[in-house]
């Protein structure tokens, strides 16, 4: 698989180990952007998460437009969110989304971005994402888009009854 405009090759979390894979300086990485999913790229960036792993001066983590119109509609009805992405097991490695707390992290997660999520009639609600350490020793050199996408997904992520589900799709970090 090539390199898509912007320089990025497409990987998506949970990928298949036995599909092709990309090597770096420092490792490899699944590389496929998921069934009928076009590669992501920056374009699909609405909402870029702060920084907030020390010594890191950009996002690792951003929202496509979708899933920040599903984030307010669970702001309204649940208050403030947070995200772990889920390492695999019954959840599929899916981004799951909680309200703020309800999942307990500690030293074994990173904390990859903050975002303040902008509500519709005006102000923020602030949002964090988070990984565990393990998991993101493996995906470190990854940009993280999350979208929204018809399907039912983790059943504990709050947009489940909504007949949606939170999809993570990333691509190589470039130098």
């Amino acid at each position: 698989m090539t390199a898509g405009p912007d320089g990025a090759r497409p990987t998506t979390l949970g990928a298949d180990p036995s599909r092709p894979t990309t090597s770096s300086s420092e490792g490899a990485a699944p590389v496929d952007p998921g069934p009928g999913l076009p590669p992501p790229t920056s374009a699909d960036d609405v909402l870029e998460a702060e920084p907030t792993i020390e010594g890191e001066d950009f996002s690792r983590v951003a929202f496509t437009q979708a899933a920040v119109a599903q984030m307010q509609r669970l702001i309204d009805r649940n208050g403030p969110l947070m995200f772990h992405q889920s390492g695999g097991c019954c959840d599929g490695s899916s981004p799951m989304c909680f309200p703020e707390g309800d999942f307990i992290t500690g030293d074994a997660d990173v904390r990859m971005g903050h975002v303040e999520v902008p509500l519709p009639g005006g102000g923020t609600s602030p949002l964090d994402f988070w990984m565990s350490r393990e998991q993101f020793a493996y995906w470190r050199h990854t940009h993280l888009t999350i979208d929204l996408v018809d399907g039912r997904g983790g059943g504990f992520s709050l947009e489940t009854p909504d007949g949606k589900r939170f999809l993570t799709r990333s691509r190589m970090l470039t130098d």
